[in-house]
């Protein structure tokens, strides 16, 4: 299948990516440039310097919303993209609300229980939507380990065992491997594979 194939076939769909931070920006920054043409993308955040090391900002951005500066960089790689981007924290009705008319979802959420609380109203409001989420991307340890485990409806990447934590910070490179492998297991659904 050809770029122009891939494009043609995914632009049609539309994807939500609950979280715009390291997962969830970069995420959206492949989906963007692999043919996705809509995505709803939520946040409560605004951008900080710390999230300049492993999140698709920009140091003008600070202190803006992350879902606004999220969107703008986005329409910066495709101008004719729709983006919704929500100022919210997100929760089991926002995600209703929000989502209902995805055909994929992103779980990009930093807090174990944000996750929970979005596997639990997926699986309630959108069983037959898919999910794909991510746990275990702290440090530089095992990156060579990174991988997609699938479960029905529900996708989860990461290398599943290494937890933020002071020590062993979130970084850009596992950061960006697992946003890549979600933003890879979205186009497998979008194209049937």
């Amino acid at each position: 299948m050809t770029f122009e194939q891939i494009k043609n076939k995914v632009s049609s769909f539309t994807v939500g990516i609950a979280g715009c931070g390291g997962l969830g920006s970069n995420c959206a920054s492949m989906l963007i440039r692999s043919g996705v043409q809509k995505i709803i993308i939520a946040d409560f955040d605004v951008v900080a310097e710390s999230n300049l090391n492993r999140q698709f900002f920009f140091k003008n951005q600070i202190g803006f919303p992350k879902a606004d500066c999220l969107k703008q960089n986005l329409l910066q790689i495709n101008t004719d993209a729709t983006i919704d981007a929500y100022q919210l924290r997100l929760d089991e009705n926002g995600i209703r609300t929000l989502f209902s008319r995805c055909d994929v979802i992103v779980e990009a959420f930093d807090a174990a229980e944000s996750k929970l609380m979005i596997i639990e109203a997926v699986a309630k409001y959108f069983p037959e939507t898919p999910l794909v989420c991510a746990s275990g991307l702290a440090g530089i340890h095992n990156a060579e380990r990174m991988l997609v485990k699938r479960s029905g409806q529900l996708i989860v990447v990461g290398d599943f065992g290494e937890s933020v934590s002071e020590n062993n910070p979130p970084l850009a490179p596992k950061v960006t491997i697992a946003a890549a492998l979600q933003a890879n297991e979205v186009l497998r659904i979008l194209l049937g594979l």
